[in-house]
């Protein structure tokens, strides 16, 4: 089973969620407790540059001048910048989380022992109220 959360799921959440939902189809199917033989969470995210390219108030069309330099032809306006400074750029790192786990149900009671094993009644009463179901 997996539960992928967007941008602004965290990464606790979509580990509850996870647990809660296998909880959930333990109880559906009769079973007791589960065991998660493989769990694991990845961040699928994404890291985001934008250069905000200066456009002034007429868009990309607004008033400039051509002149003769050393270097010949040059332009300028006065909404100019070099949108590859490093100190123009806007860096953001999108998070998106995405848990996925492989469960065995299982009937009687849950071995203490055994770190895997979740109680689906406890986890069902422990993680409930925590969980929103889609509207």
């Amino acid at each position: 089973m997996t539960f992928i959360g967007n941008s602004m799921t965290s990464r606790d959440t979509v580990e509850t969620y996870l647990l809660y939902r296998a909880a959930e189809l333990t109880r559906q199917q009769g079973y007791d407790w589960f065991e998660a033989v493989y769990r694991d969470v990845e961040n699928r995210g994404q890291v985001v540059v934008d250069r905000p390219f200066a456009t002034g108030p007429y868009g990309w069309w607004g008033p400039s001048w051509r002149y003769y330099g050393r270097s010949g032809w040059r332009s300028w306006s006065p909404w100019d910048r070099d949108p590859f400074l490093s100190d123009r750029l806007d860096v953001r790192t999108i998070d998106r989380y995405e848990a996925t786990a492989e469960i065995v149900m299982r009937r009687g009671d849950k071995p203490s022992a055994n770190p895997r094993a979740f109680d689906a009644n406890d986890l069902l009463r422990t993680l409930g109220p925590r969980i929103r179901p889609p509207e």
